[in-house]
């Protein structure tokens, strides 16, 4: 049986704000992605499995970004890194939450 659209919306309304929710108890965000791939296959071929994908790429970037920006956080060019990947990653959940809100795909 197929879950039904409007619960995969609500869904991936979630995993937007636990993605925000990140930036004060960081788990959330691993807790999202961890949801992204358990319900990828329920969104396939689905305007909602492009908002599966930027949510999977924001996280993957956004870790790839973090951890740059710890490596050189002893050189202090880490700092504005770590504070660039913040933004980038509230930026891509407010964007996409507010596409999700008005029912359009994402491109990427």
């Amino acid at each position: 049986m197929l879950p039904d659209m409007e619960s995969l919306k609500r869904l991936t309304a979630i995993v937007y704000g636990l993605q925000i929710a990140s930036f004060f108890v960081g788990i959330t965000f691993i807790a999202g992605v961890i949801v992204n791939y358990v319900k990828l296959k329920d969104v396939e071929g689905t305007w909602l499995e492009s908002h599966f994908r930027w949510q999977m790429r924001t996280f993957w970037f956004g870790l790839l970004w973090s951890c740059i920006g710890i490596l050189l956080f002893i050189v202090v060019v880490g700092i504005p890194i770590l504070m660039a990947a913040a933004v980038w990653v509230l930026y891509r959940a407010i964007k996409g939450w507010i596409e999700l809100s008005e029912g359009k795909p994402l491109d990427f």
